[in-house]
């Protein structure tokens, strides 16, 4: 029986008391159709497989004290199927101990829902936009993006399992400043001059310098020698914008595509994929922006300013008023963030129900406006927008910080973390911490193959648990016919209860957008498992030297250890194998290969 039918069956037996008239006070409306008591495994096995304080929960409700509940619970509790003793310990917490054959049913469900176990659609009928990454295209991406890579990708995945409709979409900032910024510089480094103070540093640039004037000459543009002359108009006779020039345009122009082709490249090998990338220049393009602002201002939430256009925010909880269109006539940034949410809600394909912005650290000032500007839209801000704040990682190296790249200056990119440690690594160690903290990425750590490396950890259970089923082929022990009533000790019951706590523990890991418990999970069951197959036998094993002159008492028992009767080698067998399909499943959620061998 698993926690979750535990949970249910409790909250069954508490509707059923309200009948009886057993309950006191509690009435059935106090008890919501879709309450979830807390189904625990006790730290002290000796209080039991499982735990719950429904009793005290009620208790108030109920107007009785949670032990007389409790006790209530314990009785009902005791008549049902698969439950082995119920025991009532103070103040009022029902201690539960399964039967060995229903502990063990877990075993069955996992091999026979495979990589579904645990899957569930209790976040379906919704549509989740889950933007990330979304780094800027003036240069490789950084370990911050990097980190938003391996957790965005996760968190995909883990929504998925638990029945959300996912678009993953990549925001391309081709608009603005940055870009201008990005362009001076490839100017610069092709005339071989100093990089603007405000421009971008690295190998990088040039690289890319070299590769717009390389593409132009194959067109029969020579780039060089193209006006630098800022404004005016460009060769099909547009205006160039303040301070721009006809050959900064024409870098522009063919340096922002390659980056675009960069960026989807390293994604690709990072395991991350995404169905929208959008272009931050359509929304002006396509007079989006436009439209969305003329949205707010029939809504009564534009006005007019010392030249400027603004949207009262403060009408919806921002600190502050924010200026959308600049006393020159420009849009300000937070105009395009308009629109693309605007874009995000009303698409023809796929619109949003909940759209999903994974911002840096340096955003944390941004989310008073973004939810003031949901709330003006007529949303719930926090439910159809939600905005989730990652923090800084650290790569490390010998103790030391490692800052140095090859291409990028000052900054780790994700190339320099996969070539240093591998996709298996970089993702695992990015994804397995809660992105609200700050992560140390140990390259030394990442790169041993020991217990302290939790990637290693986790791969070798599922490497482990193959190697016990080659070693059982190889003995003629299969899982025909194995009774699972013969999972009876203590070490088989750690395992069963693991598996059984995969289910709620996804769930959980999808209402909390946190993937990061799922590596939790996969490290307390690879531990569990380690010591499980360290204690227990699946493959006979003759004994050692040293241990056929122990005496004949402490030699039999250590034989019997280590040769178990074949009905018991064969449950041990399936239990094995469940645990494979279950790491399997969670490093897939992860993006993370699940090796036979290591």
């Amino acid at each position: 029986m698993s926690p979750e039918a535990l949970s249910e069956l409790i909250e069954t037996i508490a509707h059923d008391l309200v009948a009886a008239g057993k309950a006191g006070t509690l009435t059935d409306d106090l008890i919501p159709e879709t309450a979830k008591f807390a189904v625990m495994r006790p730290k002290d096995r000796a209080h039991g497989d499982w735990a719950s304080n429904a009793a005290m929960q009620l208790a108030k409700k109920a107007g009785m004290k949670p032990r007389d509940l409790a006790e209530l619970f314990a009785e009902r509790l005791t008549a049902a199927d698969g439950i082995s003793t119920v025991e009532v310990a103070r103040p009022g917490f029902i201690n539960i101990t399964l039967d060995s054959a229903s502990a063990a049913a877990v075993v069955d469900k996992v091999l026979a829902d495979g990589a579904g176990y645990g899957k569930n659609a209790h976040l379906g009928g919704k549509t989740l936009n889950l933007e990330f990454v979304s780094a800027n295209p003036t240069g490789p991406i950084h370990i911050g993006g990097t980190r938003w890579a391996a957790v965005g990708d996760s968190m995909a995945r883990v929504l998925e399992a638990n029945g959300a409709k996912v678009v993953r979409e990549y925001y391309f900032n081709d608009h603005g400043e940055q870009i201008n910024r990005f362009a001076k510089s490839l100017v610069a480094a092709a005339h071989g001059e100093e990089t603007p103070i405000d421009g971008y540093k690295g190998k990088y640039i040039n690289e890319i310098a070299d590769r717009v004037i390389a593409e132009a000459e194959a067109d029969g543009v020579d780039v060089l020698s193209l006006p630098r002359v800022d404004g005016g108009l460009d060769k099909d006779g547009n205006p160039l914008g303040e301070g721009d020039s006809e050959q900064r345009e024409e870098f522009r122009k063919r340096a922002v595509p390659m980056m675009f082709d960069e960026i989807q490249r390293s994604m690709k090998e990072f395991r991350v994929r995404f169905d929208v990338w959008f272009h931050e220049n359509n929304l002006y393009k396509d007079g989006e922006v436009d439209r969305a602002i003329e949205e707010l201002r029939s809504r009564g939430d534009i006005f007019e300013k010392d030249g400027a256009t603004w949207f009262e925010s403060t009408k919806h909880g921002d600190d502050k008023d924010r200026v959308i269109i600049k006393s020159n006539g420009d849009f300000a940034y937070f105009a395009a963030d308009i629109a693309y949410y605007w874009n995000k809600r009303h698409r023809a394909v796929d619109p949003a129900d909940v759209a999903i912005y994974m911002l840096g650290a340096d955003h944390h000032g941004y989310i008073g406006r973004m939810m003031a500007m949901c709330a003006a839209f007529g949303d719930e801000p926090g439910v159809n927008m939600q905005i989730l704040i990652g923090q800084l990682v650290n790569v490390m190296k010998n103790g030391k910080p490692v800052r140095m790249s090859k291409r990028a200056g000052n900054v780790v990119t994700i190339d320099d973390l996969v070539e240093a440690v591998g996709v298996d690594a970089a993702r695992y160690s990015l994804a397995r911490t809660d992105y609200n903290t700050s992560v140390d990425i140990d390259l030394d750590l990442l790169t041993s193959h020991s217990n302290e490396n939790p990637v290693y950890y986790v791969q070798y259970a599922h490497a482990r648990s193959c190697n016990v089923d080659r070693n059982a082929a190889a003995a003629g022990i299969g899982t025909e016919g194995a009774d699972l009533s013969l999972l009876d000790t203590e070490a088989d019951g750690e395992v069963l209860a693991a598996l059984a706590q995969w289910p709620a523990t996804l769930a959980l890991a999808g209402d909390q957008r946190a993937p990061h418990k799922v590596a939790h999970y996969l490290e307390d069951l690879a531990g569990t498992y380690h010591k499980w197959y360290n204690v227990e036998r699946v493959v006979p094993m003759a004994l050692t030297d040293p241990e056929e002159r122990l005496d004949d008492a402490a030699r039999e028992a250590l034989r019997i250890a280590k040769n178990p009767e074949p009905a018991r080698a064969a449950a041990r067998l399936k239990l094995n194998d469940a645990v494979r399909t279950v790491i399997a499943s969670g490093l897939d959620l992860l993006g993370v290969t699940a090796p036979d061998k290591m």
